[in-house]
């Protein structure tokens, strides 16, 4: 069925809109990081589990055994990416955990670099921006405290495990449908931080009812109607839009925690983050012309 491109985008961007409540929905439940990021992923894959095994079974099956242990692998990746940024929600600001994860897209092209795929000079100096904006967050947040800073880091890291999932997701989305590629990550990513909360010790249950509220409320709006919305748009639309306009989800999140939470982002915060979406920006437009 041919959908008009300039719906799907339309679909992305309320897709970045929902993926910007994950900062605040991360605010307000008071579970461990490794907890929440677990019911989350539980959530998805039970959501996914009947049409994935009724109308994808044999789509599964026929993939083999290489591209389904590509995409476990993918899901592990993704749940470390989740409990690393809720994780680092505890310690550092909406602004610069969201601006600090969509370093995503300059870890992705560290390793595309690394293997030898052309980088036009502007995506070069793009990603070295970026890379500097992402020091002027950390430096300035270093006066608020090592806490804040070591937020920084659990973003910063969450950003790397996200890079590994996409570049798989790159791969696998080529021959697998959404739903399939989804179900498995998403399975793959709930029983991997199922056995790092019972090695950590962290309590599976005894939280409070409000948090399993918002667990699951992120799951709809922040995986289901988010994330998931950027797998099946690929099929549609470039990968370069979908990036640049994942970019709106630091935006979006600091205007939602001013309004709901009362979190008024430093200046350093402000000007680190500006410069990050532009070294961003720069270096997917120089991506784009290149491989257009």
């Amino acid at each position: 069925m041919k959908i008009n491109p300039k719906i799907v985008k339309l679909i992305v961007l309320l897709g970045v809109g929902f993926t910007s409540l994950s900062a605040i929905f991360g605010r307000l439940i008071t579970a461990p990081s490794l907890i929440s990021s677990m019911y989350r992923m539980a959530f998805s894959a039970l959501i996914l589990a009947v049409p994935a095994l009724v109308k994808c079974r044999g789509e599964i099956q026929a993939a083999g055994r290489k591209n389904v242990l590509l995409c476990l692998l993918s899901g592990i990746f993704l749940g470390f990416h989740f409990a690393l940024y809720l994780g680092s929600l505890k310690y550092t600001s909406i602004a610069s955990s969201t601006v600090l994860i969509d370093m995503e897209v300059v870890f992705v092209a560290l390793v595309l670099l690394f293997f030898h795929e052309r980088i036009p000079k502007r995506g070069v100096i793009g990603m070295l921006l970026a890379l500097a904006g992402s020091v002027v967050i950390a430096a300035g947040d270093r006066g608020g405290g090592s806490h804040i800073l070591f937020g920084d880091l659990l973003a910063i890291t969450g950003a790397m495990a996200t890079s590994v999932y996409t570049l798989i997701g790159r791969s696998e989305r080529k021959h697998m449908s959404t739903t399939a590629y989804t179900f498995l990550v998403y399975t793959s990513a709930a029983v991997t931080l199922l056995l790092s909360a019972l090695l950590s010790g962290a309590p599976l249950t005894g939280y409070p009812p409000t948090d399993y509220l918002w667990i699951f409320s992120m799951t709809v709006c922040c995986t289901m109607l988010g994330h998931s919305v950027y797998s099946w748009a690929l099929k549609y639309i470039s990968a370069a839009f979908i990036s640049t306009a994942k970019l709106g989800e630091p935006i979006f999140a600091t205007l939602l925690g001013v309004l709901i939470i009362s979190e008024i982002p430093k200046l350093n915060q402000i000007i680190g983050g500006i410069i990050v979406i532009f070294g961003i920006l720069i270096y997917l437009f120089a991506k784009e012309s290149t491989d257009s």
